[in-house]
């Protein structure tokens, strides 16, 4: 059987063995947690416990409150934050930017960064706003500086939505702790998907739907897929600096071109040009030859519209149309890195343009 290398975490990880066994041990168990007979209390009991171990995994002390996804999260954010209107930075994941059609877009920098200065003045001509700003780009891995954005929005008495779902649990507890809202999801980190929540740092800036979650997400909770997300953040995940520097290197001798370079990214997120030949060339050689990486975030990856992250740092349409992305998760090894890199450069050799 032909040996694949799976280098796309951050569309989805797989699920962990001991997120299995908790989600097999939620249907065991399983009832309506808003029941009121014995099996139903039982239920509720093991989703609230989970939702601690969530709360404390993620470093959250204020309100958790599941949801299917970040998706979900982020549109409940952006649709019910008592805030008069919304700014979103421009290279924002696409699930905000649905959500958030129609509001202003904040500049990003060369390096994908937030400029600061345009956060500031945006804030400073318009009423309280609700600013959506991602821990980190799906697509680049660069991070973005939301301590010194959450400043200026609280500053200016609006509220900070911080896109959250790439962040590993526990990673950066001061860019949690500058957000009034946080969106965070299960299947980017191991966890079931379907999945996810919403931190809510004062409910009384969030407005109520009625149902369940105290009034805030009605449905039935799904405790399984919360009990597998709650194991899931209970496994720590591994370090990528090492092995993202040296594909960093490699593709910048073998005359590639590595996306943000400059700027401080996520040690398990790249995205790497080959100039000359297009993303679905490159996707086509890479899945023949074993590897599954990805053009874009996954909710991007299957239209042909190039990429609006790279497009707002300033990249020709051309030249964004030859990224595609590499992601790490906990079963990747040194070795499918140099695995990939021999492939990478043999995609490159075979357009008789770039060195070995």
């Amino acid at each position: 059987m032909e040996t694949r290398i799976y280098l796309d975490h951050a569309a989805a990880t797989p699920v962990t063995a001991d997120a299995r066994a908790a989600v097999a041990e939620g249907l065991a168990l399983w009832a309506n947690p808003s029941s009121a007979h014995g099996e139903g209390r039982t239920a509720r009991r093991s989703l609230e416990e989970a939702r601690g171990r969530i709360a404390k995994a993620l470093g959250w002390t204020g309100e958790l409150l599941f949801t299917s996804g970040a998706t979900e999260a982020l549109a409940a954010a952006i649709g019910r934050a008592r805030a008069d209107r919304v700014l979103v930075g421009a290279t924002e994941h696409d699930a905000v930017m649905r959500a958030g059609a129609g509001a202003a877009m904040l500049p990003v920098d060369g390096g994908g960064r937030l400029r600061l200065d345009a956060l500031a003045a945006a804030l400073a001509d318009g009423p309280p706003a609700l600013v959506c700003l991602q821990w980190c780009n799906s697509e680049t891995g660069v991070i973005q500086p939301v301590v010194e954005a959450g400043a200026i929005v609280r500053a200016a008495g609006g509220l900070l939505l911080l896109d959250a779902a790439q962040m590993p649990a526990g990673a950066d507890p001061a860019m949690l702790a500058a957000a009034d809202f946080a969106a965070v999801s299960a299947h980017k980190r191991g966890g079931p998907p379907g999945i996810g929540a919403l931190l809510v740092r004062d409910l009384q800036t969030l407005s109520p739907t009625g149902g369940q979650e105290r009034g805030y997400r009605p449905g039935t909770e799904n405790m399984p897929a919360v009990l597998g997300y709650a194991a899931a953040l209970a496994e720590a995940e591994p370090g990528h600096g090492a092995r993202r520097a040296r594909l960093d290197d490699a593709v910048r001798r073998s005359g590639g071109v590595v996306v943000a370079d400059d700027s401080p990214r996520h040690a398990a997120i790249a995205s790497y040009r080959m100039p000359g030949v297009g993303q679905a060339a490159q996707l086509i050689r890479l899945d023949l030859a074993g590897f599954a990486v990805s053009a874009g975030s996954a909710c991007a990856s299957g239209s042909a519209k190039p990429s609006h992250a790279l497009a707002a740092m300033g990249w020709p349409e051309e030249e964004g149309r030859e990224v595609i992305r590499v992601s790490f998760g906990r079963t990747t090894t040194d070795s499918d890195v140099d695995s990939f890199i021999a492939a990478w450069r043999s995609v490159a050799r075979a357009t008789s343009r770039f060195a070995a």
